[in-house]
C-alpha cells in the first residue's frame, strides 16, 4: 500500500510553476515562435518575457516535437501517449489538429491542476469539440475526465500505486506502443520515487519512449543559483542532486531498465535544429543576452530513452 502524502506549501508552490510554464508559452506563441490556437484558454494575456525566456521555450517546445513526431512516424495512431505533470498542455489538441491524433493520450497531473484544466475544457468549445464524438460521452467526476480517446487524471506521481489504478482507469494498454513524456516534472520527486516510477514504466511497457526535459548539470555554480531562485520561492527541486551532466540521466535512465538512452544539452539541440527554423526564430526579437541563453541552454537537457524497436537509432537528427 503506498504512504498517503498529505499536501504542502512546496507542493502548491510547484503547483504553481504550471501557471509561470503556460504564461511563458503564450508570450512565444504570441510573438510567432510557434503556432498555437489552443494555450489563450489556459491563460489569459500575459506580459512580454524576456528574448532568451522566449527562445528557450521554442527551443523546449521544437525537442520535444522531434521525438514526438518520430514516435507517431514509426507507431502510427494506434498508440498511446503518456503525459506525466501534464500542467496546461495543448499537445493532446494540437495532434488532433493534424493526421497524428493517438488512439489514447492520457494526462496525469496534481488533482488541483486537473480539477482546473478539467473546468477551462468544460467551459470551452474549442476545447470540448476535440474531445467529444457523437459515438461517446465525456465523464467529469471529482476532478478527473474520462471520454474515448483522452483522458485527464488527477494523482500523486510520488505514489505508484495511485499513478498505477489511475492509467487503468484511462483505459491504459501495457502492449500498445506507449510514448511517455516528461517536461519539468522528475526533478520535483525524490530520487527514489522517480526511480521506481521509471523503473514500472521500463517494466510495464515492452514497446515504449520516454522523453524527458529537465535541468542539468545543477552541480556548478550557476545550477546552484537557479537550485537557490526556486527555493527562494518556496519550490524545493527535491532530485536536483540526480540532475547532473547528460551523459549521467542517459546512464541512470539505462540502469532503471531502458534499453537504450541518450541525452542533450539544449544548446546542442538548438545546434541540431534546421538552419531555417532557427533563423526564423531569431528573426524574432534582438537577443543581447547571448551569455545568459549559453547557460540556460547548458543547464536544460533533453533525455530520451526507449524499450523495444521504437527508436532503433536515438538521434537528434534522424
Amino acid at each position: 500500500m503506498d504512504n498517503i502524502i498529505s499536501w504542502t506549501a512546496e507542493d502548491e508552490a510547484i503547483i504553481g510553476t504550471n501557471t509561470d510554464a503556460t504564461e511563458c508559452k503564450r508570450c512565444a506563441v504570441e510573438l510567432g515562435y510557434w503556432k498555437d490556437d489552443y494555450i489563450k484558454y489556459f491563460v489569459k494575456h500575459v506580459d512580454r518575457k524576456a528574448p532568451e525566456i522566449n527562445r528557450g521555450y521554442y527551443a523546449r517546445v521544437r525537442a520535444m516535437e522531434m521525438f514526438i513526431n518520430q514516435f507517431l512516424e514509426r507507431c502510427g495512431t494506434k498508440c498511446q501517449i503518456i503525459n506525466l505533470g501534464c500542467g496546461f498542455d495543448t499537445l493532446f489538441w494540437r495532434l488532433k489538429d493534424t493526421t497524428q491524433a493517438v488512439g489514447n493520450f492520457i494526462e496525469l497531473d496534481f488533482p488541483a491542476v486537473t480539477a482546473k484544466k478539467s473546468h477551462i475544457i468544460k467551459r470551452n468549445k474549442q476545447l470540448m469539440q476535440k474531445i467529444a464524438n457523437e459515438d461517446s460521452e465525456v465523464v467529469i467526476h471529482e476532478g478527473d475526465l474520462h471520454s474515448d480517446g483522452y483522458h485527464l487524471v488527477g494523482c500523486d506521481l510520488r505514489c505508484l500505486g495511485e499513478v498505477r489504478r489511475k492509467l487503468a482507469a484511462a483505459s491504459c494498454s501495457r502492449d500498445a506502443p506507449t510514448l511517455l513524456l516528461a517536461e519539468c516534472v522528475l526533478v520535483y520527486l525524490r530520487p527514489d520515487a522517480a526511480d521506481a516510477l521509471l523503473r514500472h514504466f521500463a517494466a510495464e511497457f515492452p514497446r515504449c519512449a520516454l522523453v524527458v526535459y529537465e535541468q542539468c548539470n545543477l552541480g556548478d555554480k550557476f545550477g546552484e543559483v537557479m537550485v537557490r531562485n526556486l527555493s527562494a520561492r518556496g519550490c524545493s527541486l527535491a532530485g536536483w542532486r540526480g540532475c547532473g551532466p547528460p551523459a549521467a540521466t542517459a546512464a541512470r535512465l539505462r540502469a532503471l531498465g531502458f534499453a537504450a538512452a541518450r541525452s542533450w544539452d539544449m544548446q546542442a539541440v538548438w545546434r541540431a535544429l534546421p538552419e531555417d527554423d532557427r533563423a526564423r526564430a531569431e528573426a524574432l526579437e534582438m537577443l543581447d543576452e547571448r551569455e545568459l541563453l549559453l547557460q540556460l541552454n547548458t543547464h536544460y537537457a533533453l533525455s530520451v530513452a526507449t524499450c523495444g524497436d521504437i527508436f532503433a537509432d536515438i538521434d537528434l537528427n534522424a
